[in-house]
């Protein structure tokens, strides 16, 4: 069993699809509108046939709530694991993303928060070596 489908909750995704591509450097994987639905996916450059990320409307109130109170308690809506959280960070934060935590050495690794414009926190962790 594996992962293949895991989603976060987005107000705009034409603004979600801008952000996950052309600031984190994601590329769209699924874009497909029927009726006022859209599915509409990202996946990883570096495993493209990977695991994928769904930018679902919260266009329902629970949606919306959840999406909300996870950012005002300060928790990731997703994490995203690296192999050098700082040159991402600095990559990143030059195409204008905004952090609300700098690369910080936590137990076990180092993380950095940021976040996506569309109404979550996304975590970027570099687990520690040895």
């Amino acid at each position: 069993m594996k992962i293949k489908l895991t989603s976060v909750y987005v107000d705009d995704q034409e603004k979600a699809l801008r952000f996950y591509t052309e600031v984190l450097g994601f590329t769209k994987k699924a874009d497909v509108t029927q009726g006022p639905f859209r599915w509409l996916t990202v996946a990883s450059a570096e495993e493209p046939d990977g695991a994928e990320l769904q930018l679902a409307l919260n266009d329902n109130p629970a949606a919306k709530a959840y999406q909300q109170a996870r950012f005002q308690q300060g928790q990731p809506a997703a994490m995203f694991y690296t192999d050098d959280v700082t040159a991402d960070y600095e990559r990143i934060k030059a195409r204008g993303a905004q952090f609300t935590m700098p690369p910080t050495k936590v137990p076990g690794s180092t993380i950095a928060m940021l976040a996506d414009t569309c109404g979550n926190l996304i975590q970027i962790v570099q687990l520690s070596r040895g």
